[in-house]
């Protein structure tokens, strides 16, 4: 590192964090967000936000984050594992191939970008920094996957003290379960909270994501049928690794329309919501809660992305109603996870875990989620007849 500067810092990338309210819409998947978040800082002028600034002349795509969670597969992804996994919601098990969101969004998007893992018997670390100097010498931020928190993507936006210590951002970073030790820079225009501080950060850091040269995009009309097939994809295989000596995080994965039928299946088995066992009850419900949160975002966002393939500009007539009836049964899904919300004391109730010792909740709720899978499938005809 003696031929990089001692401190590089990239002010001005966008924070990245659960919904916690304000101008922005929520933004809970993860990926999605923090490469809206870098196209945002980058200034490309085909990609905006409608709420929260004014849309370039010629912008194209006027919500990032919605056409991102489309493009990546987000938008019609659902996952459940056999048990009480915690791991439900992570996007990179839509496909055998964990990196094929991010293949996705980058193809889109018209970048280059290369994995950096570590490697046995090499200095992992000194090519990390390498590679992390090198970047912010560019002006260009890093996707950090881990760093502050669990192996999901932050971002690295500057390092410090010759690079023993990196600053971005991060949504755990205030998460006390994955915070310890972290500082923060100053607040950024006298709001929030500046960047992390992490020290001894390559312990925690998986990978990185490193950004390269922008090139030539397939046309918007191409990307969006392209999302169409790869979202009917995730929606139908029932299990990507259904091999018996697959990794042990993929067997036993319900995946698409089959997650549906899991889940509501296991909110069927009252052994598992023992009334006087108020710690199970409220790790079974976290788990549940997070499809519902899950479904209820991806389905909305993958709304509004239909609904802006939808443009004649786009895709071409022909193709408009079935888009738009993908996006209604997706929109319609999206409300539902708002009835299994109320049937549990409401969306954010720190009681809810205790209406699930009830089985009739229960099997109220497992009715709702068989009628969301079966919009999803309707979803999914709707997407198949439109690439016909």
């Amino acid at each position: 590192m003696n031929e990089y500067p001692n401190r590089v810092v990239l002010e001005g990338v966008p924070e990245v964090h659960f919904y916690r309210g304000g101008p922005r819409c929520p933004e809970d998947i993860i990926v999605p967000s923090v490469i809206r978040a870098v196209l945002e800082y980058l200034g490309e002028a085909d990609y905006g936000c409608k709420h929260c600034a004014a849309l370039k002349l010629g912008c194209k795509v006027p919500c990032t984050y919605a056409f991102l969670v489309g493009v990546s597969g987000a938008a019609s992804f659902l996952s459940w594992h056999e048990g009480w996994e915690d791991d439900n919601v992570e996007i990179h098990y839509m496909s055998a191939d964990d990196a094929a969101p991010e293949q996705h969004i980058f193809r889109a998007i018209g970048y280059e970008y290369e994995w950096v893992a570590k490697e046995p018997g090499r200095d992992s670390e000194a090519r990390f920094r390498k590679r992390i100097a090198e970047s912010l010498g560019r002006g260009v931020p890093v996707a950090g996957y881990g760093v502050v928190g669990p192996p999901e993507a932050s971002i690295i936006a500057g390092y410090d003290e010759g690079g023993d210590v990196l600053l971005g951002g991060s949504f755990f970073q205030h998460a006390p379960a994955f915070n310890a030790g972290v500082e923060f820079e100053p607040a950024r225009n006298g709001q929030g909270t500046g960047y992390f501080r992490k020290r001894d950060w390559y312990k925690d850091t998986d990978c990185l994501l490193v950004i390269g040269e922008k090139v030539d995009k397939p046309p918007l009309g191409e990307t969006c049928r392209e999302a169409l097939r790869w979202m009917l994809e995730v929606t139908r295989i029932p299990m990507v690794r259904p091999e018996p000596n697959a990794p042990a995080w993929y067997r036993q994965r319900h995946n698409g329309l089959a997650a549906y039928d899991a889940w509501a299946e296991h909110l069927l088995r009252d052994e598992a919501w023992p009334a006087d066992d108020e710690a199970t009850l409220a790790d079974h419900h976290l788990i549940h809660n997070d499809a519902v949160g899950q479904v209820a975002e991806a389905r909305w966002y993958g709304a509004q992305f239909l609904i802006q393939a939808s443009d004649p500009d786009i895709l071409p007539y022909g193709m408009a109603e079935d888009v738009l009836h993908a996006a209604a049964c997706y929109a319609g899904e999206h409300d539902l996870m708002w009835k299994l919300w109320d049937l549990a004391g409401g969306n954010g109730n720190p009681e809810a875990y205790r209406y699930m010792a009830d089985p009739a909740i229960r099997r109220q709720m497992a009715t709702i989620i068989r009628q969301a899978r079966d919009k999803d499938a309707q979803a999914a005809d709707h997407f198949e007849q439109a690439l016909r």
